[in-house]
């Protein structure tokens, strides 16, 4: 095991797998001679020259296009957007043509195409520059969607959705690029539509996906030392979701806690929510809990900011509540 950056396990990822097919490129703003905006693609131009890195002009749906005819043509290209707010320019190309070619055409078309860059609240970005795309595009039949929350994972599913002879949305944190963890030397990558179980617990199912993953863990440190022990699963693709695994461990546990850094209607989370319910009724001895983004527009104010995304206290109130009211009765 060698320890990496979860940035420099994406760049790796997109190293091995341009020198394993010749027909995988990189495409987006500033990925050639500036090496990315957020430097994951440092020394790959230099590598591999400017057919397979190239840079674009600041036109998502423009090149987002480009992107799907060259896939629609045979080739494997790797978007890259500087953020997924800016993404949204793209969404016509994505949603109306990534999703929906392959099934219009018969299967004459495959769209082996992957769109990726950082996603979700960082820091001091206000309400332009904040959002969490998710439910965008896992509402979307005909894309693959998924979110590492760990470089080895940021690896594995990167290797994966450009394997795939589907469109893959990849959902990388933009606060993640720094953290590491351990990534294995060898060759791997990480099947989409396979979820993890983080930690083994008894008394609560806590779900979540991406960056919240670590306040998730660290909740359930505070929480085990209350002698409430948590069952903790990270989705890691949204669509197909695992839901085998997490109902698995809500037929345990009873009650289950979901934690989405994005706004609460209409989300992943309430879709987790609303699957739980049904399949799990009968077992529950709670309402599922969501813990979510506040609804509201994202403040610049740091202190604001804040408090509108989720965090380590609101998990463990989440979980506490269920607790308090088994011990009133």
């Amino acid at each position: 095991m060698a320890e990496m950056t979860y940035r420099e396990a994406v760049r790796q990822a997109i190293d091995e797998e341009m020198e394993r097919d010749e027909r995988v490129f990189l495409m987006g703003e500033e990925v050639a001679r500036y090496n990315g905006a957020y430097k994951v693609s440092m020394g790959l131009w230099e590598k591999y020259g400017d057919m397979r890195v190239v840079d674009t002009p600041i036109t998502e749906a423009g090149f987002a296009g480009v992107g799907i005819g060259a896939a629609m043509a045979g080739l494997r290209p790797i978007v890259e957007f500087m953020t997924w707010n800016f993404a949204f320019l793209a969404m016509d190309q994505i949603v109306n043509n990534a999703a929906t070619m392959r099934y219009m055409s018969g299967g004459q078309f495959t769209l082996p195409i992957v769109f990726r860059g950082p996603n979700g609240p960082a820091e001091y970005l206000a309400a332009q520059h904040s959002h969490n795309v998710a439910a965008f595009y896992t509402h979307v039949p005909g894309l693959k969607v998924v979110c590492p929350s760990t470089p080895y994972d940021a690896k594995g599913l990167l290797k994966s959705a450009i394997r795939d002879d589907n469109p893959v949305i990849v959902l990388e944190g933009e606060m993640m690029y720094n953290w590491k963890g351990d990534v294995p030397e060898e060759e791997y990558v990480v099947p989409i539509g396979q979820a993890a179980v983080r930690r083994e617990g008894r008394d609560v199912t806590i779900v979540s996906f991406g960056r919240p993953m670590k306040i998730v863990m660290e909740a359930a440190e505070v929480l085990a030392g209350e002698g409430i022990e948590a069952d903790v699963v990270d989705l890691r693709s949204l669509r197909p979701m695992d839901s085998e695994t997490l109902v698995r461990s809500v037929m345990k546990t009873n009650r289950c806690v979901v934690v989405d850094e994005s706004w609460p209607v209409c989300s992943v989370g309430s879709q987790v929510g609303q699957m739980v319910s049904n399949r799990c009724f009968d077992r529950l001895d709670a309402p599922v809990e969501v813990v979510s983004l506040e609804d509201v527009p994202m403040p610049y104010n740091h202190r604001l900011e804040s408090a509108v995304v989720p965090s380590v206290e609101k998990i463990v109130r989440a979980v506490r509540g269920w607790k308090l009211g088994r011990e009133r009765e």
